[in-house]
Protein backbone atom coordinates (compact mmCIF):
# COMPACT_ATOMS: atom_id res chain seq x y z
CA UNK A 1 0.00 0.00 0.00
CA UNK A 2 1.46 3.35 -0.77
CA UNK A 3 1.81 6.25 1.90
CA UNK A 4 -1.58 6.95 3.08
CA UNK A 5 -3.62 10.62 4.27
CA UNK A 6 -5.56 9.46 6.93
CA UNK A 7 -8.85 11.60 7.63
CA UNK A 8 -11.08 11.37 10.51
CA UNK A 9 -14.50 12.36 9.53
CA UNK A 10 -15.85 11.04 12.92
CA UNK A 11 -13.67 13.31 15.19
CA UNK A 12 -14.56 15.92 12.55
CA UNK A 13 -18.33 15.79 13.05
CA UNK A 14 -18.08 15.56 16.91
CA UNK A 15 -16.34 18.58 17.60
CA UNK A 16 -18.11 20.34 14.56
CA UNK A 17 -21.27 19.38 16.47
CA UNK A 18 -19.76 20.62 19.82
CA UNK A 19 -18.81 23.65 18.39
CA UNK A 20 -22.01 24.38 16.46
CA UNK A 21 -24.13 23.61 19.97
CA UNK A 22 -22.01 26.79 21.40
CA UNK A 23 -22.23 29.17 18.92
CA UNK A 24 -23.37 29.13 15.21
CA UNK A 25 -21.08 28.52 13.04
CA UNK A 26 -20.01 30.02 9.47
CA UNK A 27 -17.88 27.03 8.21
CA UNK A 28 -14.73 28.31 6.47
CA UNK A 29 -13.87 25.66 4.03
CA UNK A 30 -11.16 27.33 2.06
CA UNK A 31 -8.68 25.80 -0.37
CA UNK A 32 -10.41 22.41 -0.57
CA UNK A 33 -11.98 22.60 3.02
CA UNK A 34 -8.02 22.92 3.96
CA UNK A 35 -7.07 20.00 2.01
CA UNK A 36 -9.69 17.92 3.68
CA UNK A 37 -12.13 17.72 0.57
CA UNK A 38 -14.85 19.99 0.31
CA UNK A 39 -17.60 17.52 -0.43
CA UNK A 40 -16.82 15.68 2.84
CA UNK A 41 -16.58 18.54 5.00
CA UNK A 42 -19.78 20.02 3.45
CA UNK A 43 -21.34 16.38 4.08
CA UNK A 44 -19.71 16.42 7.75
CA UNK A 45 -20.82 19.82 8.81
CA UNK A 46 -24.33 19.87 7.54
CA UNK A 47 -24.60 16.28 9.18
CA UNK A 48 -23.63 18.45 12.50
CA UNK A 49 -26.00 20.81 11.61
CA UNK A 50 -23.84 23.96 9.75
CA UNK A 51 -25.72 25.58 7.15
CA UNK A 52 -23.77 28.59 6.69
CA UNK A 53 -20.21 28.12 4.52
CA UNK A 54 -17.26 30.54 3.73
CA UNK A 55 -14.90 30.61 1.38
CA UNK A 56 -12.63 32.70 -1.04
CA UNK A 57 -12.77 31.26 -4.44
CA UNK A 58 -15.70 31.61 -6.49
CA UNK A 59 -15.23 27.95 -7.90
CA UNK A 60 -15.73 26.77 -4.52
CA UNK A 61 -18.57 29.02 -4.03
CA UNK A 62 -20.28 27.83 -6.65
CA UNK A 63 -19.55 23.97 -6.08
CA UNK A 64 -21.24 24.43 -2.30
CA UNK A 65 -23.73 25.66 -3.81
CA UNK A 66 -24.49 22.92 -6.32
CA UNK A 67 -24.71 20.25 -3.08
CA UNK A 68 -26.40 22.40 -0.96
CA UNK A 69 -29.25 24.54 -2.40
CA UNK A 70 -30.17 25.73 0.89
CA UNK A 71 -27.38 26.85 3.28
CA UNK A 72 -25.47 30.45 2.97
CA UNK A 73 -22.57 30.31 1.06
CA UNK A 74 -20.29 33.48 1.41
CA UNK A 75 -17.41 34.66 -0.90
CA UNK A 76 -15.11 36.24 1.17
CA UNK A 77 -12.84 37.56 -1.70
CA UNK A 78 -14.60 40.14 -4.59
CA UNK A 79 -15.47 39.10 -7.33
CA UNK A 80 -17.16 40.98 -10.66
CA UNK A 81 -18.13 37.88 -11.74
CA UNK A 82 -22.13 39.19 -11.25
CA UNK A 83 -24.20 36.91 -13.02
CA UNK A 84 -22.29 33.34 -11.35
CA UNK A 85 -22.87 35.03 -8.01
CA UNK A 86 -26.54 36.19 -9.04
CA UNK A 87 -27.52 32.97 -10.27
CA UNK A 88 -25.92 30.68 -7.80
CA UNK A 89 -27.38 33.04 -4.82
CA UNK A 90 -24.16 33.65 -3.45
CA UNK A 91 -23.57 36.34 -1.13
CA UNK A 92 -20.23 38.18 -1.49
CA UNK A 93 -18.23 41.00 0.86
CA UNK A 94 -18.67 44.37 -0.07
CA UNK A 95 -14.91 45.46 0.66
CA UNK A 96 -14.58 49.30 -0.34
CA UNK A 97 -16.54 52.42 -1.47
CA UNK A 98 -14.91 52.02 -4.10
CA UNK A 99 -16.51 48.83 -5.42
CA UNK A 100 -19.61 49.82 -3.99
CA UNK A 101 -19.37 52.98 -6.30
CA UNK A 102 -17.70 51.30 -9.24
CA UNK A 103 -20.65 48.13 -9.11
CA UNK A 104 -23.78 49.08 -6.81
CA UNK A 105 -25.87 48.46 -10.85
CA UNK A 106 -23.71 45.49 -10.84
CA UNK A 107 -24.61 44.31 -7.18
CA UNK A 108 -28.46 44.31 -8.07
CA UNK A 109 -29.96 41.18 -6.94
CA UNK A 110 -26.97 40.22 -4.66
CA UNK A 111 -26.82 40.33 -1.14
CA UNK A 112 -23.68 41.64 0.57
CA UNK A 113 -21.81 41.48 3.80
CA UNK A 114 -19.90 44.70 4.67
CA UNK A 115 -16.43 44.19 5.22
CA UNK A 116 -14.38 46.73 7.78
CA UNK A 117 -10.96 46.56 7.33
CA UNK A 118 -9.25 46.46 11.04
CA UNK A 119 -5.58 46.07 11.83
CA UNK A 120 -5.33 42.73 8.93
CA UNK A 121 -5.60 45.66 6.61
CA UNK A 122 -6.32 43.12 3.74
CA UNK A 123 -9.47 44.77 2.11
CA UNK A 124 -12.55 46.34 3.85
CA UNK A 125 -13.79 49.69 4.59
CA UNK A 126 -11.53 51.56 6.53
CA UNK A 127 -14.02 54.08 8.26
CA UNK A 128 -17.26 53.18 9.47
CA UNK A 129 -18.55 56.50 8.16
CA UNK A 130 -18.40 55.24 4.73
CA UNK A 131 -20.06 51.72 5.75
CA UNK A 132 -23.02 54.00 7.62
CA UNK A 133 -23.04 55.84 3.72
CA UNK A 134 -23.59 52.67 2.51
CA UNK A 135 -26.48 51.51 4.61
CA UNK A 136 -28.31 54.99 4.45
CA UNK A 137 -28.30 54.86 0.68
CA UNK A 138 -29.73 51.61 0.35
CA UNK A 139 -28.63 50.47 -3.36
CA UNK A 140 -27.71 47.03 -2.03
CA UNK A 141 -28.80 44.65 0.03
CA UNK A 142 -27.08 44.18 2.77
CA UNK A 143 -27.36 40.93 4.31
CA UNK A 144 -24.21 40.98 6.88
CA UNK A 145 -21.02 42.59 8.33
CA UNK A 146 -17.99 41.11 9.10
CA UNK A 147 -14.27 41.48 10.26
CA UNK A 148 -11.02 39.38 10.49
CA UNK A 149 -8.95 39.53 13.23
CA UNK A 150 -5.36 39.60 12.84
CA UNK A 151 -3.39 39.34 15.63
CA UNK A 152 -6.05 36.51 17.38
CA UNK A 153 -3.62 33.92 16.89
CA UNK A 154 -1.37 35.63 19.75
CA UNK A 155 -3.47 35.49 22.92
CA UNK A 156 -2.99 38.66 24.77
CA UNK A 157 -1.09 40.52 22.00
CA UNK A 158 -2.09 44.17 22.76
CA UNK A 159 -2.94 44.26 18.68
CA UNK A 160 -5.90 41.97 19.24
CA UNK A 161 -7.05 44.20 22.19
CA UNK A 162 -6.81 47.17 20.52
CA UNK A 163 -8.57 45.30 17.13
CA UNK A 164 -11.49 43.89 18.66
CA UNK A 165 -12.17 47.38 20.56
CA UNK A 166 -12.29 48.96 17.03
CA UNK A 167 -14.87 46.61 15.55
CA UNK A 168 -17.09 46.79 18.53
CA UNK A 169 -16.66 50.74 18.97
CA UNK A 170 -17.61 50.10 14.48
CA UNK A 171 -20.65 48.06 15.65
CA UNK A 172 -22.21 50.23 18.35
CA UNK A 173 -21.96 53.15 15.88
CA UNK A 174 -23.32 51.58 13.75
CA UNK A 175 -26.17 49.60 15.43
CA UNK A 176 -29.37 50.91 13.99
CA UNK A 177 -28.60 49.77 10.89
CA UNK A 178 -27.66 46.61 11.38
CA UNK A 179 -28.60 44.84 14.93
CA UNK A 180 -31.17 42.79 12.74
CA UNK A 181 -28.51 41.77 10.11
CA UNK A 182 -28.98 37.77 9.83
CA UNK A 183 -24.73 37.30 9.96
CA UNK A 184 -22.56 39.55 11.81
CA UNK A 185 -19.45 37.47 12.30
CA UNK A 186 -15.87 38.39 12.88
CA UNK A 187 -14.43 35.57 15.27
CA UNK A 188 -11.88 33.15 13.62
CA UNK A 189 -10.82 29.79 15.77
CA UNK A 190 -9.00 31.90 17.86
CA UNK A 191 -10.88 34.48 18.71
CA UNK A 192 -13.81 31.53 19.91
CA UNK A 193 -11.35 29.75 22.11
CA UNK A 194 -10.59 32.65 24.22
CA UNK A 195 -13.75 34.88 23.96
CA UNK A 196 -16.90 32.66 22.88
CA UNK A 197 -19.69 34.55 20.92
CA UNK A 198 -18.88 38.12 21.18
CA UNK A 199 -21.49 40.63 22.09
CA UNK A 200 -23.86 41.78 19.10
CA UNK A 201 -22.97 39.14 16.95
CA UNK A 202 -24.66 36.29 15.18
CA UNK A 203 -22.14 33.93 13.82
CA UNK A 204 -18.79 32.68 14.60
CA UNK A 205 -16.72 31.74 11.57
CA UNK A 206 -13.79 28.95 12.66
CA UNK A 207 -11.57 27.00 10.10
CA UNK A 208 -8.87 25.09 11.30
CA UNK A 209 -10.84 24.63 14.52
CA UNK A 210 -12.63 22.31 12.67
CA UNK A 211 -10.17 20.45 11.06
CA UNK A 212 -7.75 19.19 14.03
CA UNK A 213 -5.30 22.17 15.06
CA UNK A 214 -5.34 24.30 17.94
CA UNK A 215 -5.04 28.12 16.37
CA UNK A 216 -2.43 28.67 19.31
CA UNK A 217 -0.35 26.60 21.23
CA UNK A 218 -1.22 26.94 24.90
CA UNK A 219 -4.45 25.60 23.98
CA UNK A 220 -5.32 22.26 25.31
CA UNK A 221 -5.05 19.37 23.15
CA UNK A 222 -8.39 17.79 24.25
CA UNK A 223 -10.06 21.33 23.22
CA UNK A 224 -9.29 20.14 19.69
CA UNK A 225 -9.03 16.27 18.18
CA UNK A 226 -6.18 15.46 15.93
CA UNK A 227 -7.88 14.07 12.46
CA UNK A 228 -5.48 13.50 10.41
CA UNK A 229 -2.62 10.85 10.32
CA UNK A 230 -0.14 10.43 7.24
CA UNK A 231 1.93 7.26 7.68
CA UNK A 232 4.47 5.54 4.96
CA UNK A 233 5.94 2.39 4.75
CA UNK A 234 9.03 1.29 5.24
CA UNK A 235 10.60 -0.11 1.98
CA UNK A 236 14.09 -1.48 2.89
CA UNK A 237 16.54 -0.81 5.52
CA UNK A 238 20.29 -0.46 4.06
CA UNK A 239 23.60 -0.32 6.23
CA UNK A 240 25.81 2.17 5.21
CA UNK A 241 29.46 2.57 5.95
CA UNK A 242 30.97 5.90 7.18
CA UNK A 243 31.42 7.91 4.10
CA UNK A 244 28.79 6.24 2.14
CA UNK A 245 25.86 7.68 1.12
CA UNK A 246 22.33 7.51 -0.15
CA UNK A 247 19.99 9.09 -2.91
CA UNK A 248 20.46 12.27 -5.05
CA UNK A 249 23.83 14.10 -4.78
CA UNK A 250 24.43 12.28 -2.23
CA UNK A 251 21.32 13.41 0.06
CA UNK A 252 22.90 11.71 3.22
CA UNK A 253 26.24 11.03 3.79
CA UNK A 254 27.34 8.68 6.61
CA UNK A 255 29.52 10.48 9.47
CA UNK A 256 29.63 6.90 10.54
CA UNK A 257 28.59 3.73 10.35
CA UNK A 258 24.68 3.86 10.06
CA UNK A 259 21.85 2.13 9.29
CA UNK A 260 19.16 4.10 7.33
CA UNK A 261 15.30 3.20 6.27
CA UNK A 262 14.13 3.68 2.52
CA UNK A 263 10.58 4.91 3.12
CA UNK A 264 8.40 5.41 0.29
CA UNK A 265 7.44 9.16 1.10
CA UNK A 266 8.91 12.33 -0.33
CA UNK A 267 8.06 16.32 -1.15
CA UNK A 268 6.15 15.20 -3.73
CA UNK A 269 3.85 13.86 -1.71
CA UNK A 270 3.49 17.31 0.07
CA UNK A 271 6.01 16.74 3.45
CA UNK A 272 7.67 20.48 3.63
CA UNK A 273 11.12 20.52 3.99
CA UNK A 274 11.25 21.96 7.43
CA UNK A 275 9.40 18.88 8.52
CA UNK A 276 11.76 16.73 8.00
CA UNK A 277 13.93 18.48 10.14
CA UNK A 278 12.29 16.71 12.74
CA UNK A 279 11.54 13.07 13.82
CA UNK A 280 9.42 10.58 12.49
CA UNK A 281 7.90 7.97 14.43
CA UNK A 282 8.24 4.23 13.75
CA UNK A 283 6.89 1.33 15.93
CA UNK A 284 6.51 3.70 18.97
CA UNK A 285 9.82 5.32 18.65
CA UNK A 286 11.32 8.63 17.33
CA UNK A 287 14.19 8.45 14.55
CA UNK A 288 15.96 11.21 12.83
CA UNK A 289 15.12 12.42 9.21
CA UNK A 290 18.13 11.50 7.40
CA UNK A 291 17.07 13.10 3.91
CA UNK A 292 13.88 13.98 2.08
CA UNK A 293 13.47 13.37 -1.83
CA UNK A 294 10.75 13.82 -4.34
CA UNK A 295 9.13 10.50 -3.61
CA UNK A 296 11.69 8.80 -1.00
CA UNK A 297 12.47 9.89 2.75
CA UNK A 298 15.47 8.40 4.47
CA UNK A 299 15.60 7.59 8.49
CA UNK A 300 18.62 6.99 10.56
CA UNK A 301 17.03 3.42 12.62
CA UNK A 302 18.52 0.62 14.72
CA UNK A 303 18.57 -2.92 14.01
CA UNK A 304 14.77 -3.28 15.39
CA UNK A 305 13.08 -1.01 12.13
CA UNK A 306 12.60 -3.57 9.46
CA UNK A 307 10.98 -3.87 5.50
CA UNK A 308 7.26 -3.40 6.21
CA UNK A 309 7.17 -1.15 9.16
CA UNK A 310 4.81 1.52 9.59
CA UNK A 311 6.62 4.93 9.21
CA UNK A 312 4.32 8.28 11.02
CA UNK A 313 4.87 11.77 9.91
CA UNK A 314 1.52 12.82 11.16
CA UNK A 315 -0.71 11.39 14.00
CA UNK A 316 -2.30 11.57 17.51
CA UNK A 317 1.28 11.41 18.73
CA UNK A 318 2.82 13.86 16.45
CA UNK A 319 0.25 16.17 15.58
CA UNK A 320 0.31 18.74 12.96
CA UNK A 321 -0.25 21.87 15.54
CA UNK A 322 2.97 20.73 17.50
CA UNK A 323 5.29 21.06 14.68
CA UNK A 324 3.02 24.33 13.81
CA UNK A 325 4.82 25.53 17.48
CA UNK A 326 7.88 24.40 16.13
CA UNK A 327 8.01 26.46 13.56
CA UNK A 328 7.38 24.15 10.82
CA UNK A 329 4.45 26.29 8.84
CA UNK A 330 1.54 27.20 9.79
CA UNK A 331 -1.31 24.33 10.55
CA UNK A 332 -3.30 25.23 7.28
CA UNK A 333 0.04 25.58 5.53
CA UNK A 334 1.50 21.99 6.19
CA UNK A 335 -2.19 20.53 5.55
CA UNK A 336 -2.72 22.21 2.14
CA UNK A 337 0.65 20.57 1.17
CA UNK A 338 -0.52 17.25 1.59
CA UNK A 339 -0.78 15.83 -2.27
CA UNK A 340 -4.18 13.52 -2.38
CA UNK A 341 -3.18 12.68 -5.77
CA UNK A 342 -0.55 10.63 -4.86
CA UNK A 343 -1.02 9.71 -1.16
CA UNK A 344 -3.36 7.13 -0.73
CA UNK A 345 -6.52 8.72 1.22
CA UNK A 346 -8.62 6.46 3.55
CA UNK A 347 -11.39 7.77 5.20
CA UNK A 348 -12.18 6.79 8.79
CA UNK A 349 -15.88 7.16 10.40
Amino acid sequence: MPAVLEIDRGRILRQARRINGDAPVIAVVKNDAYNIGLPLAWRTFREAGINAFATTNLKEAVAIRELDPDSLVFLMNPSTEFSVIRDHRIEMTLPSMDFYVRHQHDLSGIRVHLEYRNLLRRSGFADPEEMKRVLEEGAVEVSGIWTHFAFADEPGAPEHEQEKEDWLAVLAELSPFVQHLPFIHAQNSASYMQDGLLPGHTHIRPGILLYGSRPYASLEESAVPNVVTVRANVIQTLPLKQGESSGYSAAFRAEEDCTVAVCDIGYGDGVLRARARHDVLINGRRYPVAALMMSHLLVRVDETVKAGDTVHLYGDDIRVDRFTALGVGANSEQMSALNRMSLETVIKE
